[in-house]
Parts: C-alpha cells; structure tokens; sequence
C-alpha cells in the first residue's frame, strides 16, 4: 500500500510541475504579441463632449451630431423634421 502511495505522490507531482512549466513558457512567448498591441486610451486622455438632438432630445457625441443652424441633430431626418414642440 505505501509503494503505491509513493508513485501516486510521485506522478501527481511530475504532473503539477510539468503543468507551472508549460503556463511559464506560454507566458514569456505571449509577452512580445502584447507589446505590439497599442493600449486603449485612458478614460481621461481626451473626453469628447456630449450634445442633445433638437427633436429628440437623445444625447451623443459632438463628432456624431448634425449641425444645422446652430442646433445640433442625431441625424439628418431629424434636421428635416425641426424642432419639436413639447
């Protein structure tokens, strides 16, 4: 009974540091692929401000709006259509 305790213990080991070699070796190849990669901007490097629709009062980024004499719209549909009246 010890001697096959002693080749459980044996094998489960050669197994578990077999295991920590190969997670080591995939890290340090995967390393240089995520050096190529460019970062995503900081949340706070450039915010972009946000403008509300004339019609329908949907809020979205100045560089996706419509402007038209001097109102700003989500779309050009929107533009065609004016100004609601509440």
């Amino acid at each position: 009974m010890g001697k096959i305790l002693f080749w459980a213990l044996l094998i489960i080991g050669a197994l578990l540091i077999a295991r920590i070699l190969a997670h080591q070796n995939t890290r340090t190849t995967a390393q240089p692929r995520r050096a190529r990669q460019q970062p995503p901007p900081a949340v706070g490097d450039n915010p972009e401000s946000m403008v509300r629709c004339a019609h329908c009062g949907i809020h979205l980024p100045r560089s996706d709006a419509v402007l038209l004499e001097g109102r700003t719209w989500c779309s050009s549909e929107h533009a065609r259509l004016g100004q609601r009246q509440p």
